[in-house]
This record gives structure tokens, C-alpha cells and sequence, in this order.
């Protein structure tokens, strides 16, 4: 039987790097597999939709050419070619992935591991034996018992990012991250959207102001958004799809190409380890202690098989870090209280921290900073939609609590703020760094500034 120091089941953000920073602690690595290396970030989430978004989003900006003086003939977009793209990149990145696995010698192997012991692992017909386990499994799309939903017509985000369609009319149920994204990328494209969204805004999750600007954004570039609505059943209407919802007490109907369900995601792999191993799990999920050890100390969770956990690539990537780094017995190197979220529509969208509304329910008594981009030079240089920075501090410390930002650049941006709250910055420190001349950076030093009112490139209030 072969021996290692840590087995890892799944090849995800959480699984590989883990495997990487273990082998580089000087562990024997085992990382089990039973699909793409990269998991579903790179083969079916994350990298994919970004990648189309980069397409669609270059399509619609020809429409604002004229405004920078140039002129171009009426253009069109090939669907084969943009899915062509992404499936390339993925491909480059994944070849990436095992490229570096194979240099730091970790023992890759492919089929569905399942935990047959508090110290085996069965993948294949074959038993390895591992001090240390590292559950790092990842989702799939979850469909809700909904009449109709087994019709073809009703996709997931992975049917989506396989199968390049041109589609003159979408609905999509779901308006949290993976909603909003895909909306974009097929508004984008010229496709008619309707977003179909049970809670009473879009983003629900994400500070108020996001989701208020975000949904105005969508609906001026012709996205139709029901909130507050019951999707109630699907059916096959001609050539499409019928989608039956409650709105206040009536019902109403919106007929499209396809239906993309986007209302989560649930554990993909039906059996990860024995049952007489008694390990708690709750819907599925898995149960962790605060070091990610499951109820068998020689095993653990990370990412988004964990019960409760922020379901997000760099989350898994940073908790694997930290469980192989108590392994090894070296200090866990991240925060993980401190976790930056994205959207990445147009503008983009991130925040970290406390949004003001928790801030306020945690009974700390804030200020609150903002600047509208408007009035940002580089902002303007690129023809920026909406967008603005808000930061919530501590009134009596100065401490940053929490920001969000909505800016093209959003996604590039957060960390700055990210550090700050790590490292308890107040504002005056982080007033005390220069920003370059012209970037939409500045407008963090304008946002914090205005604080106390003392923004340059705000109009006094």
C-alpha cells in the first residue's frame, strides 16, 4: 500500500494549491481527482464565465467607438469562436496546473477517491494511505423541484458555459452572482434577458447601493428584473420554453429560448467517505472545527463541501493553505475572517468587510465615506458607467470596517482595502499613502477623505 503525509480528494482551487504548498512544506502529496484538474472554477465556473464576459463585453463597447472618434462598420460576434477562446484558455491554465504539479512531485490520481478509513483512501480498486486527509471536493449546479424542470429548455450554468448557443431570449432564475453574470454576457450580446429573483433585490448578499445601482444599470441597457416573484413551473410552449411565476397574488408568464436556473449549488459527488466513519454533515455539507478538522481529527474540509462556508475559489485556496501549513506545524498565514467578494459585471462589482447595514446591527457606531466616480478623471478617460467607493469605519478608532467598490476596476482594487482591515489600518494611515495621477485608485484617498468632508473632487455637502 502506498503511504503519503496528505491525501487530498479534489483537484479545485482548495485541493491543488493545497497539494502545492504541502509539497513545498515537504510533505508527500496524494491529490485524487475524478475529473479536470482545476475543478469547477476553471473547467465550468469562474475562468469560463469570465472569459466570455471579456468577449461580450468588447462586442457591446463597439457601440461606443464613435464616442472616441472611431469610426468602425457594422460588427458581428461568431458564438463557436468566443466558446473557442475560453475553452483554449482553460485548457492553457489547466496544463498549467499540471505542469506544476508534476514539477513538485505530488501523486496525481484520476477517479472518485472515497475516505475508506480515518487514514485510506480507495480510488480506482486501489488503497493509499494517508496520515492526513484533506476533504476539498467541490458543487454542482442544484435544481429545485419545480414542475417542468427536467424539460431540455431548462439549463444550468454548466450546460451555459459548455454548449455555445446564439439565443435571442434568455430567463433567468436567480439573481445572485452566477444570475447577473450570465445576464451580462447575453444582454451584452444583444440577447433579450429577464431575471426572475425570489428575494426582494438582486445581490442580495452584497451592500444595498450595489444592488440598486446594479439593477438600474441593467434595466437602462434593456434587462428586465422581477424581484419578489415564485417561479411556479416550466413548459414547452411551440418552438420554446414557458416560464409561469407569482407576482403580488398574480400569476404571470414569460416565454424565452431557455431558462438558466442559477439557485445553487449542491455536493457533486454522491459518496466521499464510509458511513460507519461517523462524520457530521448537515444537507450533505460537511461539519468542521475552527481548524477544519472534521469529527475524525485525522480528516479535514475545506471549501465548498463545508457546511456554512463562503462558497468562492480564493476561500478554498487560502483555508487548504492554512490546514496544510497546521499539518506541517507552521502558522496558518491568512486571515479568513476577512474574505473579498466580486461580481464581474460591467462596472464590476467587490466589497470586503462589513457592508454599513451589518456594521450598525453589530452595534458599532460608523462613519461612512464615499465618492461617486463621476467626477474620477480616469473614470471619465474610459467612459465608465456608475460607479462609486463607500467605506464604513469605526467612528471613535478610525478603523476600516468595511468598503465596497463598483468601479470597471473593482475586482483590482479591493485588496487595498482587504490589507487594511487585516491590518487594522486606521484612515489617516491609509491616508498617508500617494496614489498616482490619473487612476480610479484615487478615488479611495477621495472616499476616505470625504469622511470628514474634505474630498478635493467632491462637491461640498
Amino acid at each position: 500500500m502506498k503511504t503519503y503525509d496528505v491525501g487530498i480528494i479534489g483537484a479545485g482551487p482548495g485541493g491543488y494549491v493545497a497539494a502545492i504548498r504541502a509539497a513545498q512544506l515537504g510533505l508527500s502529496v496524494l491529490l485524487v481527482e475524478k475529473d479536470n484538474v482545476g475543478g469547477t472554477c476553471l473547467n465550468r465556473g469562474c475562468i469560463p464565465t469570465k472569459t466570455l464576459l471579456e468577449s461580450s463585453g468588447a462586442y457591446r463597447k463597439q457601440g461606443q467607438l464613435s464616442e472616441l472618434g472611431i469610426q468602425t462598420a457594422d460588427s458581428t460576434y461568431d458564438m463557436t469562436a468566443i466558446y473557442s477562446r475560453k475553452d483554449r484558455l482553460v485548457n492553457q491554465i489547466r496544463t498549467g496546473v499540471e505542469t506544476l504539479l508534476k514539477k513538485n512531485k505530488i501523486q496525481l490520481a484520476i477517479g472518485e477517491g472515497i475516505i475508506t478509513g480515518a487514514t485510506q483512501i480507495e480510488v480506482a480498486g486501489e488503497t493509499y494511505e494517508a496520515e492526513h486527509i484533506i476533504i476539498a471536493a467541490g458543487l454542482t449546479p442544484a435544481l429545485p423541484p419545480i414542475k417542468g424542470v427536467e424539460l431540455s429548455e431548462v439549463v444550468t450554468s454548466d450546460d451555459i458555459l459548455t454548449v455555445p448557443e446564439t439565443l435571442d431570449e434568455i430567463v433567468i432564475v436567480g439573481g445572485g452572482v452566477i444570475g447577473v453574470e450570465i445576464a451580462s454576457f447575453y444582454n451584452d450580446l444583444g440577447c433579450k434577458v429577464t431575471i426572475l429573483e425570489a428575494m426582494p433585490r438582486i445581490l442580495a448578499t452584497f451592500d444595498r447601493e450595489i444592488s440598486q445601482n446594479l439593477s438600474m444599470i441593467l434595466k437602462r441597457r434593456g434587462v428586465e428584473i422581477k424581484t419578489n416573484v415564485n417561479v411556479t413551473g416550466f413548459s414547452k410552449e411551440n418552438s420554446q420554453i414557458a416560464c409561469t411565476y407569482e407576482e403580488k397574488d398574480e400569476m404571470k408568464k414569460v416565454v424565452s429560448d431557455k431558462v438558466l436556473m442559477a439557485t445553487g449549488r449542491r455536493v457533486s459527488q454522491s459518496k466521499l467517505f464510509s458511513e460507519d466513519l461517523g462524520i457530521k454533515t448537515e444537507r450533505g455539507f460537511i461539519v468542521v472545527d475552527d481548524d477544519f478538522k472534521t469529527s475524525v481529527p485525522s480528516i479535514y474540509a475545506i471549501g465548498d463541501i463545508v457546511a456554512g462556508n463562503t462558497q468562492l475559489a480564493h476561500v478554498a485556496s487560502a483555508q487548504g493553505i492554512n490546514v496544510v501549513s497546521q499539518i506541517a506545524n507552521q502558522a496558518p498565514p491568512y486571515d479568513l475572517d476577512v474574505i473579498p467578494g466580486c461580481v464581474y459585471t460591467t462596472p464590476e462589482i467587490a466589497s470586503v468587510g462589513l457592508s454599513e447595514a451589518e456594521a450598525k446591527e453589530k452595534g458599532f457606531d460608523v462613519e461612512i465615506g464615499k465618492y461617486v466616480l463621476s467626477g474620477n478623471a480616469r473614470h471619465m478617460i474610459k467612459g465608465g458607467d456608475r460607479g462609486f467607493i463607500k467605506i464604513i469605519t469605526e467612528k471613535e478608532s478610525g478603523k476600516l470596517l468595511g468598503a465596497v467598490i463598483m468601479a470597471d476596476t473593482a475586482t483590482e482594487m479591493i485588496s487595498e482595502y482587504s490589507t487594511a482591515i487585516v491590518n487594522k489600518l486606521t484612515t489617516e494611515e491609509m491616508l498617508s499613502v500617494i496614489h498616482p495621477h490619473p487612476t480610479v485608485h484615487e478615488g479611495i484617498i477621495e472616499a476616505l477623505d470625504n469622511i470628514s468632508k474634505r474630498g478635493i473632487h467632491s462637491i461640498p455637502r
